[in-house]
């Protein structure tokens, strides 16, 4: 059975492995599917800095608005 999944091998510390394996049990998951989880808030935060300092450098003093209807002409 063929899966559309890639996998990769993560070494964790001990306190790290004990601590996502709680989680697990507390959430009745697959300790791996937590780790998916858990790596994809990770995932969605570092994105979530990224478009804060692209906002961050376009919010200027100088900066123009637009209206909704002004952007969609409606």
């Amino acid at each position: 059975m063929s899966t559309s999944k890639s996998r990769i091998n993560v070494s964790v510390p001990d306190d790290v492995k004990a601590a996502l394996t709680k989680l697990a049990k507390r959430d009745q998951l697959p300790t791996a599917t937590k780790a998916v989880r858990l790596i994809e808030m990770g995932l969605e935060l570092e994105e979530d800095e990224i478009w804060d300092k692209i906002a961050a450098n376009r919010d200027q003093k100088e900066t123009k608005f637009h209206t909704h209807a002004e952007v969609f002409e409606t």
